[in-house]
């Protein structure tokens, strides 16, 4: 499959190792045949942009922020890609619908108390323990499957990741981890090395790393039951 064109507008997430890491999963993921795909979080569309080019039919593609939806229509258009690009928050805008695969990369970066918002942050900026969104994601995600479909979830270890899998696990799916890469901070996190030491986020002295995980969450199904 040839990788799509992303464009990056200012002010939108630029895909990174979490969105590759991410990827690879969705690739896994396309063989069982998923038909109806649905982005969260979708920042450029490059994750809708992926799954279409493995050819799923149907691909929706949402974002809360004005110039996120904007950036993943343009990609659209200069990949010649039909998908449906909706803004709102997480699920709102597709509320009453079912999807057989839901892909994620929400916000997760632990933020101090009273930071100044700058152009994009709400595509990373997570609240002091990281949760801001990924709670919110894990508590309705279930829902929003058919049965056998699949939940892909990725996010750094900075915001607990077992806090995820369990909640996702307390919906009914059934949950195991897909993917796994351990480096060095990214570049946001890392500007806010000090914060995470002061509040155990990364142990006081050391090497400042982190993992990014994708979970792997599914609703069991008349033939995966």
């Amino acid at each position: 499959m040839r990788a799509p064109r992303i464009v990056a507008l200012p002010g939108v997430y630029r895909p990174r190792s979490d969105t590759a890491l991410l990827r690879e999963a969705l690739a896994g993921l396309s063989q069982r045949g998923p038909r109806r795909w649905l982005d969260v979080c979708t920042g450029t569309g490059a994750l809708a942009l992926a799954a279409h080019g493995l050819g799923a039919p149907d691909v929706t593609a949402v974002d809360i922020a004005p110039r996120a939806v904007r950036n993943t229509r343009l990609n659209a258009l200069l990949n010649r890609a039909r998908l449906r690009v909706l803004r709102g928050d997480l699920f709102a805008p597709v509320t009453g619908e079912r999807f057989d695969a839901i892909v994620a990369n929400p916000p997760y970066v632990p933020t101090p108390h009273g930071s100044r918002r700058t152009r994009g942050s709400e595509a990373w900026d997570a609240g002091p323990d990281g949760r801001l969104v990924l709670d919110r994601f894990c508590t309705e995600a279930a829902d929003r499957l058919n049965p056998s479909g699949v939940v892909l979830l990725v996010q750094s270890s900075l915001a607990d990741p077992a806090r995820s899998a369990a909640m996702l696990a307390a919906g009914g799916l059934r949950v195991r981890e897909a993917g796994r890469h351990d480096g060095p901070l990214g570049p946001i996190a890392a500007a806010r090395e000090d914060f995470l030491r002061r509040t155990d986020r990364l142990p006081e002295e050391g090497a400042a790393r982190e993992s990014l995980v994708v979970l792997w969450a599914e609703r069991p199904g008349p033939d995966r039951p």
